[in-house]
């Protein structure tokens, strides 16, 4: 079409085309059997009852436009992760909760984290590979900047804010698979405004920024309760994620290839829930 009307008309004064991106559909367009395209074109279509599951979700190419945008290692990705370390990091010093929960609202690694579990959801490698990278980037960067931070500042490891960073309870797990689910829907639907409260509940920067500023100052053992802390949300998110993907109806292009990857994320979490665990026993 560009290339007619620059045969057209490219030849009067003035003549200028400009091309814009679709950045919004009104209204929303929710998957159907009509939207829904099978990744491989050899498989059945979706029943109506894959359909009913996920008739209430954003179309299956939306989602893969939301998730893209959101793991792509631009400069201010890597900027706003800082920037948010830096806040969580001054805010639990000082035991402010208000700034620990902006630093929450604008972090980056919840689109990441979904990702992750989408990929596995469908099994699409490239989409694992590159939500993986920055996520793995992200909280390297994280962690590296805010033990600068932790060497330079002096840093009170009892500080309740600081300290609740370091201590995994079986109430966390709970609460991460919750979130995790809760970030799904939010995300498979376009509500950016539950989204925050998402950010909110399963928090990633705040033990990563905690498990720097704690190596940094010279709590070592600290540090290490604080990845824990991480780790345990990171794997809830994949694990309730997935399921939820699931039962939206997206549809994997290998059942054994999902259901071999839901397996080792649950075997992570029981490695993790047989650490912590022992703590809370009599």
């Amino acid at each position: 079409m560009v290339d007619a009307l620059e045969l057209a008309l490219g030849h009067r004064p003035g003549f200028c085309t400009i091309v814009l991106p679709t950045e919004a559909v009104i209204p929303p367009l929710y998957e159907s059997i009509a939207t829904i395209r099978p990744l491989n074109p050899e498989k059945r279509p979706p029943s109506r009852i894959e359909a009913f599951f996920s008739r209430d979700r954003l179309s299956t190419e939306e989602l893969y436009d939301d998730i893209e945008e959101s793991i792509r290692l631009r400069a201010s990705f890597l900027l706003t992760v800082l920037v948010s370390a830096l806040i969580a990091g001054l805010g639990m010093r000082s035991g402010q909760t208000a700034i620990v929960i902006g630093a929450m609202v604008i972090a980056p690694f919840l689109g990441p984290s979904i990702g992750m579990a989408m990929a596995a959801t469908i099994g699409d490698h490239g989409l694992g590979r590159r939500a993986s990278l920055a996520l793995v980037i992200g909280a390297v960067t994280c962690v590296a900047f805010m033990t600068l931070v932790g060497g330079i500042i002096k840093i009170d490891p009892t500080v309740p804010e600081l300290l609740s960073r370091t201590r995994v309870s079986p109430a966390d797990v709970v609460l991460a698979l919750a979130s995790g689910s809760a970030g799904v829907i939010a995300f498979s639907r376009g509500s950016a405004s539950s989204l925050i409260g998402v950010m909110i509940a399963v928090a990633l920067v705040p033990p990563l920024a905690a498990a720097g500023l704690l190596y940094g100052s010279g709590n070592g053992h600290l540090s290490l309760g604080a990845l824990i802390l991480f780790a345990t949300n990171l794997v809830c998110i994949n694990v309730a994620g997935i399921l939820t993907f699931l039962f939206q109806g997206l549809a994997p292009r290998s059942w054994r290839m999902t259901a071999g990857t839901l397996l080792v994320w649950l075997a992570l979490l029981a490695v993790l829930i047989a650490l912590i665990l022992p703590r809370f026993l009599p």
